[in-house]
């Protein structure tokens, strides 16, 4: 592994943190975000879950290459449902820039963990 595949791990398990603690703790924000999404709050709580446990998987995944393929391919296609979901609520396409950068970077880890960059 190289130094760029652990920074862009480590940068993308930070984000993916502080993006997923909030919804699974549920806080008030995370309902109304979930109210505007049209999707139940529960829904909300399982993704900020999944983020999270994606980011311990990316940072796992600097010790064990498959953990990080799979933790960032996972996030791949979770980023891709949350820009499709600022989509179908007719959200402006800056809404859903984080959803997308996020997708890209995963993609980006899975690429250089199987390149060995």
């Amino acid at each position: 592994m190289t130094l760029t595949t652990a920074l862009l791990s480590c940068a993308l398990a930070a984000f993916m943190t502080f993006a997923g603690a909030p919804k699974l703790a549920g806080g008030p924000k995370t309902r109304l975000m979930a109210g505007h999404l049209r999707v139940p709050a529960g829904m909300l709580r399982l993704i900020g879950l999944a983020e999270v446990a994606a980011a311990i998987g990316l940072i796992a995944g600097l010790a064990a290459n498959g953990l990080g393929i799979a933790a960032a391919g996972c996030l791949v296609v979770l980023m891709t449902g949350g820009v499709l979901a600022h989509l179908r609520v007719k959200d402006p396409f800056a809404a859903a820039v984080p959803a997308l950068a996020s997708a890209v970077a995963a993609a980006a880890v899975v690429i250089l963990h199987i390149a060995g960059k």
